[in-house]
């Protein structure tokens, strides 16, 4: 590869684990910052505003920046503006990420476009219905993220992904997604940065939802064994992480040993 320019790093399961801090993270992010390279944050977390995982990141004592994180929400509200421009709006999601979507008008009883965030308790039968009826009438819609699930304290969660495929097939219609593992969400990640995809590593703690896609799109990928981290899934999967360590405080001495 060529020198390494930037670091794009997935926030949950990397830098921490149901919202605490993993051992080692903060101090890896200081060294990588004081070494002068670009960093991003790319996260499918839809629960949470930028600004708000900056503040909660902060007091764990990461030195992290509002404007350097690009969540699933972000990259929905930059599509919806290009692709549905003033549109009206119904989003299902677990959190409230309005401020991350400014200029989007939500109308639940006559969208003309459906969102479909992170799963969690607004996922019922009722809703998730409603979505499919919607779909039917040929309303489009838009997934934030496929991801099939995240890592809680007591285990592994169902996310979005899970659920994409039925709606589609019950629908006949398409979902389209725009957070990760959208090949996407990493080229605008880089856009972001200012680098060039074939001079970023992507630090991640899933292969099929982080380190793959990236890897697809010219990074160097990372698979950290943290947060959602299964050896299992790795020994089934055909392909291979570029890199495979057991944190991301171990980093720093990859980095210099990749260039």
């Amino acid at each position: 590869m060529t020198r390494v320019e930037g670091v794009l790093f997935d926030i949950d399961g990397v830098l921490v684990t149901s919202w605490q801090p993993v051992p080692g993270a903060v101090e890896a992010l200081d060294e990588i910052r004081g070494r002068g390279g670009v960093r991003a944050f790319l996260t499918n977390t839809t629960s949470r505003t930028c600004d708000e995982i900056a503040s909660v990141l902060a007091s764990f004592g990461f030195d992290v920046r509002s404007e350097e994180i690009v969540t699933a929400a972000r990259l929905t509200t930059e599509y919806l503006r290009s692709t549905y421009p003033g549109a009206r709006v119904m989003l299902l999601n677990d959190g409230d990420i309005s401020a991350d979507m400014p200029d989007i008008e939500l109308d639940d009883l006559d969208p003309e476009v459906i969102v479909i965030g992170g799963a969690g308790p607004e996922f019922t039968h009722a809703a998730l219905s409603r979505v499919l009826d919607l779909m039917v009438a040929g309303v489009p819609a838009v997934a934030m993220h496929r991801a099939l699930m995240w890592s809680e304290s007591d285990g592994l969660q169902l996310d979005t992904g899970a659920y994409l495929p039925g709606i589609e097939e019950a629908s006949g219609s398409r979902i389209v997604s725009v957070g990760k593992p959208s090949l996407t969400g990493f080229l605008t990640a880089a856009e972001l940065m200012g680098v060039d995809p074939a001079a970023t590593v992507m630090v991640g703690d899933d292969f099929r939802n982080d380190v793959l896609p990236a890897q697809r799109v010219g990074m160097t990928g990372v698979l950290v064994r943290t947060g959602k981290f299964r050896q299992p899934i790795l020994d089934l999967a055909v392909d291979r992480p570029d890199h495979l360590v057991d944190s991301v405080a171990d980093l720093p001495q990859l980095l210099t040993e990749i260039g």
